[in-house]
């Protein structure tokens, strides 16, 4: 293996490690379910600005499974009653498809800040299409939720998942701009002042 993959790899391997470990760090824990955290998802987004798409979904995917672990661990998704194809869905629509796209952010660095700061905020929204759906087409919840009261499992889950992934995709937004501000950081993403 050459020192180039190598590099990638121990990267990759810290990039995960230190999103994983930032994803307990939580300002807010909803008690209707989704947290803020401090900047759990930046180290991947970074991570596949600076290596591109392919390998940001392969991190990225990596992340998603130890979240799906932490959810059996931490959540207990095992024990919420649902049925097998239910629990299929949640896997893969709460779990592994959001933060694999994660991962997206690699499509966007072309040595534009502007392109790197739309990367970051399109790819925490792909995570935020995935929950929101989830809410709607799964959980399909109506009540009542900050205040709101509705009949709608879409204003419900735009509420649900709004409440903390708005939250996340704005201080993930403004933690890039302040490291993709450094000139290390700028080098390192071969970034212009655009």
């Amino acid at each position: 293996m050459n020192q180039t993959k190598t590099r990638m790899l121990t990267e990759g391997a810290i990039m995960v490690a230190l999103a994983f470990i930032l994803s307990f760090l939580k300002i807010v824990n909803f008690p209707w379910g989704g947290s803020i955290t401090i900047l759990s998802m930046l180290p991947i987004v970074v991570f596949s600005l600076r290596y591109g798409a392919k390998y940001g979904f392969a991190v990225s995917f990596v992340y998603s499974v130890l979240q799906l672990v932490q959810g059996i661990v931490v959540d207990g998704i095992f024990a919420w009653g649902l049925t097998p194809m239910t629990l299929i869905a949640v896997i893969f629509l709460d779990y592994l498809l959001p933060f694999t796209l994660l991962g997206a952010a690699g499509f966007f660095n072309n040595g534009k800040f502007t392109t790197v700061i739309a990367g970051t905020v399109v790819s925490v929204m792909f995570r935020f299409v995935c929950h929101y759906l989830s809410g709607v087409f799964i959980w399909k919840t109506v009540g009542e939720l900050l205040g709101i009261s509705t009949t709608s499992p879409y204003l419900y889950s735009l509420l649900y998942n709004g409440a903390y992934m708005i939250p996340e995709m704005i201080f993930t937004a403004i933690g890039a701009v302040i490291l993709f501000k450094t000139p290390q950081m700028r080098k390192l993403l071969g970034l212009s002042e655009n």
